[in-house]
């Protein structure tokens, strides 16, 4: 039976992880932009993380021919006015690791008090046809930053970001747990329906 793929427009392979365990019940196969030879990388130049999933999933979709899903996620700290948000990757610059721009966010909040280190994780999943279609869908979960990095799993700034109601930071978390109250796990969840719905048209 041929089954319908959707390519997934990351070349992050913590993400892909992710979204293998997150979209596991839809009827498409997945399939990276390794396994399809894709090696175009989208300049994520948009202002908005909304932006930045439209253009890599239009582009993608465009030059693969095939169903293509891209997201964009931000680190929004409401002491930084909402900052990184969609430049949390570029954050502390080219070539940083995760380590690089954790301690570079610190850094920033370092005189900012527990109570007004809040915080959001947003995650924008675009889906997009090949001629250009897109739906989005979108997911949040809010938490605190800590002074410290705790935690092995994730990747990101996930060993910053504390989950009050848990005690715990998302890197804490085994990776079941994650995805269930994560952002992406959110956004995934309504990209899920869709997928569902439009598999069985």
């Amino acid at each position: 039976m041929h089954h319908n793929k959707l390519l997934l427009a990351t070349n992050n392979k913590a993400k892909v992880r992710e979204y293998r365990s997150l979209l596991r019940v839809i009827p498409f196969e997945i399939v990276t932009l390794a396994e399809q030879g894709i090696t175009t990388d989208v300049d994520e130049s948009g202002e908005t993380l909304e932006a930045n999933a439209r253009l890599k999933a239009t582009a993608l979709a465009a030059e693969s021919r095939l169903l293509s899903l891209a997201d964009d996620s931000g680190l929004e700290v409401d002491a930084l006015g909402g900052e990184p948000g969609p430049f949390s990757r570029r954050h502390a610059g080219e070539g940083a690791t995760d380590a690089d721009r954790i301690n570079y966010l610190l850094v920033r909040l370092k005189d900012v008090p527990d109570e007004k280190r809040t915080a959001r994780f947003r995650c924008v999943i675009a889906i997009s046809t090949p001629d250009g279609k897109v739906e989005l869908c979108s997911g949040e979960c809010r938490g605190l930053i800590t002074t410290k990095p705790r935690g092995e799993n994730g990747f990101g700034y996930d060993p910053i970001f504390y989950l009050p109601e848990l005690g715990k930071t998302m890197a804490e978390l085994p990776p079941e747990e994650k995805n269930r109250i994560s952002h992406r796990g959110r956004a995934a969840a309504k990209a899920r329906d869709l997928l569902k719905k439009r598999g069985n048209c």
